[in-house]
């Protein structure tokens, strides 16, 4: 039941015009940044080959473009995420939803598959640009695997709060505004973290703290323990939010 709610979702999505115009305008300007980084890469390649551990094409080219793309997919995530649960809520078909013999976990987790299968063709159309550089020259194959787990774990936890944040309003413009607002204090937070033991605790809680290592290459368990506990997290709090409407409802 999960597989088949996770494919509904994924079929509704390309049924609007959101879906197409996301991937098409992310590619659009991505593309245009990776050719910029490659042009950057091929006018410092001569210099590069006088140093001592210089830099790779996936470090300047390949590492730049993930972490620009994080960014982006913080600001478009919301506009997927948003409709999930409150335009069923809107559209007056969460109730017939919640009243029918499917768990709310089969629920959940069937939303939150949709959408993380929508972030795997996203990825996938990402990946193939610093895939291309192979044609000509060496990659970092580990390095590159590194990123695209980073960027499938961060995107993973967007899915999540923004499945969560729509859970509570029948508004998707609220829920849009408020994954948002939540994503980018997140993503900000590290910089409050000055000193001290609350300071240490900002960091932490930081997606810009865990997110940076992997899409550099560095694979720290810690790393992947944090986006492992921020999916469950919220997945849960969105199982528990839906299990209480259903019972009052």
């Amino acid at each position: 039941m999960i597989l088949n709610i996770a494919k509904r979702e994924l079929r509704s999505m390309f049924l609007s015009p959101l879906a197409w115009t996301v991937l098409a305008v992310t590619q659009l300007i991505l593309c245009w940044i990776f050719f910029s980084q490659l042009d950057v890469f091929f006018s410092i390649q001569k210099e590069l080959t006088s140093l001592p551990n210089a830099p790779g094409v996936t470090d300047l080219v390949t590492a730049p473009l993930l972490e620009i793309a994080s960014v982006m997919l913080l600001m478009i995530s919301p506009l997927l995420t948003m409709r999930l649960i409150s335009e069923e809520r809107r559209n007056g078909t969460l109730t017939l939803l919640l009243s029918s013999p499917i768990s709310i976990r089969e629920i959940v987790l069937g939303k939150f598959l949709g959408i993380t299968l929508f972030y795997l063709i996203l990825i996938a159309m990402i990946s193939l640009m610093p895939l291309s550089l192979m044609m000509g020259t060496e990659l970092d194959l580990g390095k590159l695997a590194s990123g695209l787990l980073g960027l499938l774990l961060l995107l993973c936890a967007f899915a999540a709060a923004g499945l969560f944040l729509s859970s509570l309003t029948a508004n998707p413009g609220v829920a849009a505004i408020s994954t948002f607002g939540l994503l980018l204090l997140l993503w900000i937070l590290e910089r409050s973290g000055d000193a001290g033991s609350t300071g240490s605790i900002f960091t932490y809680l930081s997606l810009t703290h865990h997110i940076t290592p992997l899409l550099r290459g560095i694979v720290n368990t810690t790393d992947l323990a944090y986006f492992a506990l921020f999916i469950i997290t919220f997945l849960l709090l969105t199982i528990r939010q839906m299990d209480a409407e259903r019972l009052q409802g």
